[in-house]
Formats: C-alpha cells, sequence, structure tokens
C-alpha cells in the first residue's frame, strides 16, 4: 500500500498539509468548514458536563471568510482525481458566496447539485421563514465521475405513482458494479437532491457532544453514492471524523485533517469504542495498525502555537481533568479535578506563557477561595521566583495548597499529577 493511501489522521492546517498530498490521489472530497457565523461555540460535551470551546469568528467579512477558504478549496482540487467528487456543506451564511468561488475552481459546467439537506431541528420564528436546512455543494471534476444511484435510490412515498418510476437505467458514469442494469424496485424512485435526515439529539448512539457534528445517515448517502470500496475518501476539516468513520465502516480508505489537537483525541476516542455507528456492531479501530495519526503537538514549539482554547483543552485533557462549566466569567477557573484516590478536588488555571509572576498566584487564590477549593494547580511554560516564593509561603502557612506545574512535564510526563 502506497503511504499516502494508508489511513490517516492529521493534526495540522490543511493549507499546509494539502501540499503534502499527491496531485489526483483522492476519489471523493466532503468537507464542512466553519460556517460564516461569527459565532464562538460553547458546548456540554456528553454526561461529564465538560466544556470545549471553538471559535468560528470571521473578522473581515465574508471577502476574509471566502479569501481563506479559497487556497485550500484550490488545493482540494488539486488532490482530487479527475474522476473525483467535491461536496461542500455550508449553509445560509455564506452559500452564495461559496457557489461562485467553487465555480471559479471547478468551472460552473462541473457543478451538480445543490442539494438541501433538511431537519427541524432549531428554533422557530414569528418574524420570517425558520431556518431548517442546511446546503451541500455537489461539483465534479470532470465529466467522468462515480454515481451509484442504486446505493442510495429514495423510498417511494406515493405508491399510485410506482408504475411510472418503474425504469431502466443502464448505471453510474464510472466504477459502477460493471453490467448492472437493475430495474428499480416498485418502492424506490431515483435519488433526488432534497434529503430529510434527522439531526442528532442528546439521547443518539452516535453522539459525541461535538458542536457541529453531523448525522451518520448524511454522510453515508454521499459515501455510498460518490466512491466505491478502496476508493480514498477525505475530509479535510475532519472534526469530530463522521466523514471518516463513515468511510471505514463502508470499506473506503480514507485521509482525515484538522487543525484541532481537541478534534484528534474526539477522533480517535471515537475509533476506539467502535465508533458509535447506530445500528451497528463496529469493532474499534486501533491507531498504529488500522490508521496513522500525524502532527498531534510533540514540542513546546508547537503547544505554543496553538489557540488558547485548544492550549487550554489540550492541557486540561492531558491532566485527565474536567473543563469549567463556562469559558467566559469562570471566575478564574480553567478546570477542575475531582477527587479520587491521589488527590482531592482542586481547581486548575492554564496559562499559555512564561515567567509567570506572583500576581498571578494572588489572583488563583481568590478563585480557588470563591469555589471553596483547597488545593489549585497552576500550568505554564515557567514560573517566575516570585510565584515560587508565594506558593512555598501559602503552604507553609497552611492555607492553601498550589501546585506550578510547567507544560514540558505534562508533555513528555516527567512527572505525575499529585
Amino acid at each position: 500500500m502506497n503511504n499516502y493511501i494508508q489511513n490517516k489522521l492529521i493534526c495540522g492546517d490543511n493549507l499546509e498539509e494539502l501540499a503534502k498530498l499527491p496531485k489526483g490521489s483522492v476519489d471523493l472530497i466532503y468537507i464542512d468548514p466553519p460556517f460564516f457565523t461569527h459565532k464562538q461555540y460553547e458546548v456540554i460535551w456528553g454526561d461529564e458536563a465538560e466544556t470545549r470551546s471553538f471559535e468560528d469568528r470571521w473578522e473581515g467579512g465574508i471577502e476574509h471568510y471566502i479569501g481563506w477558504l479559497k487556497p485550500r478549496a484550490q488545493l482540494m482540487w488539486e488532490v482530487l482525481k479527475s474522476t473525483g467528487s467535491f461536496y461542500l456543506h455550508c449553509d445560509w451564511h455564506a452559500n452564495a458566496h461559496l457557489r461562485i468561488m467553487m465555480d471559479d475552481i471547478f468551472g460552473e459546467k462541473n457543478f451538480r447539485n445543490e442539494i438541501i439537506w433538511w431537519y427541524s431541528w432549531g428554533g422557530r420564528s414569528k418574524f420570517q421563514w425558520s431556518h431548517k436546512h442546511d446546503t451541500v455543494l455537489f461539483y465534479t471534476k470532470s465529466d467522468i465521475w462515480t454515481f451509484n444511484y442504486l446505493d442510495v435510490l429514495d423510498d417511494h412515498t406515493l405508491a399510485a405513482e410506482s408504475a411510472k418510476t418503474r425504469v431502466k437505467y443502464k448505471g453510474a458514469l464510472v466504477h459502477h458494479r460493471e453490467g448492472t442494469q437493475s430495474e428499480i424496485p416498485k418502492d424506490k424512485v431515483l435519488p433526488s437532491d432534497t434529503w430529510y435526515i434527522a439531526t442528532i439529539n442528546a439521547m443518539s448512539k452516535e453522539r459525541v457532544g461535538y458542536p457541529t457534528q453531523k448525522p451518520e445517515a448524511l454522510l453515508e448517502k454521499i459515501v455510498k453514492a460518490s466512491s466505491n470500496k478502496d476508493d480514498v475518501v477525505a475530509d479535510f476539516f475532519c472534526g469530530c471524523g463522521t466523514a471518516i468513520a463513515v468511510a471505514q465502516r463502508l470499506g473506503r480508505k480514507w485521509i482525515g485533517i484538522d487543525i484541532s489537537p481537541t478534534s484528534i483525541k474526539v477522533i480517535k476516542e471515537r475509533f476506539e469504542i467502535g465508533m458509535r455507528a447506530t445500528g451497528f456492531q463496529v469493532a474499534p479501530i486501533i491507531e498504529g495498525k488500522d490508521y496513522i495519526i500525524i502532527g498531534a503537538p510533540k514540542t513546546i514549539n508547537q503547544l505554543k502555537k496553538l489557540k488558547p482554547f485548544e492550549f487550554q483543552n489540550w492541557v486540561i485533557n492531558e491532566m485527565g481533568a474536567r473543563h469549567s462549566h463556562k469559558k467566559v466569567g469562570d471566575m478564574g477557573l480553567d478546570g477542575y479535578l475531582q477527587p479520587n484516590l491521589y488527590h482531592g478536588e482542586a481547581g486548575i488555571q492554564v496559562k499559555q506563557s512564561d515567567d509567570i509572576g506572583r500576581n498571578v498566584i494572588d489572583n488563583f487564590v481568590s478563585a480557588l477561595q470563591r469555589a471553596k477549593y483547597k488545593k489549585g494547580y497552576v500550568i505554564a511554560f515557567s514560573f517566575g521566583k516570585g510565584a515560587r516564593e508565594e506558593v512555598a509561603r501559602l503552604k507553609n502557612e497552611g492555607k492553601i495548597d498550589i501546585k506550578l506545574v510547567k507544560v514540558e512535564d505534562l508533555l513528555y510526563k516527567k512527572k505525575p499529577i499529585d
């Protein structure tokens, strides 16, 4: 197996990582890039009430957003095979601008569909039509592409119309099962560009809590229709990994890229428990055996370059701690440790900086006292003399126990968290 075809989960900026992939090496690309919504996601994960934050902010307006995405989409076009398909998931905030961008890259003649995914989730308005759908733009790289229509037939809702729709169809344009001229079943019709698929609710087996998680049923239609077994499927904004989880389950090879170390960790956990596939008993996907991870933070310099929220997420995860319930107004606590055999309950403060001084310790003490914690951890790249002396004084006086933890100790597992 060529190295670039091996299943890969890559942590990095897709603008840089795409340039490393061979041109014309991918059969199907699906992307769900950050929507142009001008908001920051704060979401409670699972039953742990752990809060992660994801940024979806674009200063500079829609031109800035398109300017950020377009060079990435151009590189995706380059890695796509001449017979490949491309699906771009978006919503009403930017879909008109994205259609123009995609026409410029792929050519208007290679636009195939504007797919409407509609759902009932979300609020309703008394002042305008409620937003109840996303848009998926479907392009091909040429006039030859894969479309396995028999694998994605729609249910026939009007039995009286069955006779009119029972037709013979010669098959997909390429790579379809050779020789297939199957009559469409009486209760089925050729697939349309309007899909009703329920969003993921709080009780769903596949739910991982990721703020923009899409249902597997949505990606299954795309992967089944536009790829075949052993084809390479790629998601270059892979988030919580739904597209690559579906590709794995359906016997495709895959590549996933995301800049967020938190995303990579979520996907790894999702694979380890069998991908949470609704209705399927799926064996765990093992790192090193079934796929490899590339680019997760391994050096101090890489950690210093992370966005603040991502750095904070990395620290809290490495400590085996829980995130604060709020990212804004958290009263100076970024996370907390629950009591176990080794330590009592403790608050955590994360600083993505060097030479932390006494003022940080003073403020942290106030935060711990408000939360009624007797113990706390400050995590930073280094600490100044004032911070170390104040921590020693507080401990000697029996007032409060604060541990200073250097990031390198977490990264290289030099010391256990006591």
